[in-house]
């Protein structure tokens, strides 16, 4: 599931240079912004099945808060 869930990372925020990390800070990537929460938000509905609100995204810090989230709604 972590592959599949930096893989969508990677491509939701058309990141080229670098391999997205679970320990990191997603809101100080340079491709962060209000576009990309939203392709974001849709991309984790589609792969994953989960809703999670813009407002609960802008309340986490890294990518492993957001995967946290993603399973604990998924059980």
């Amino acid at each position: 599931m972590e592959k599949k869930f930096l893989a969508l990372i990677k491509e939701a925020l058309e990141m080229e240079d670098r391999e997205p990390q679970l320990s990191d800070q997603f809101k100080e990537y340079d491709e962060w912004d209000s576009l990309s929460r939203l392709t974001l938000i849709a991309e984790l509905d589609d792969q994953f099945d989960v809703t999670i609100a813009s407002e609960e995204i802008e309340a986490m810090d890294t990518l492993q808060e957001l995967l946290d989230k993603i399973k604990a709604n998924q059980s």
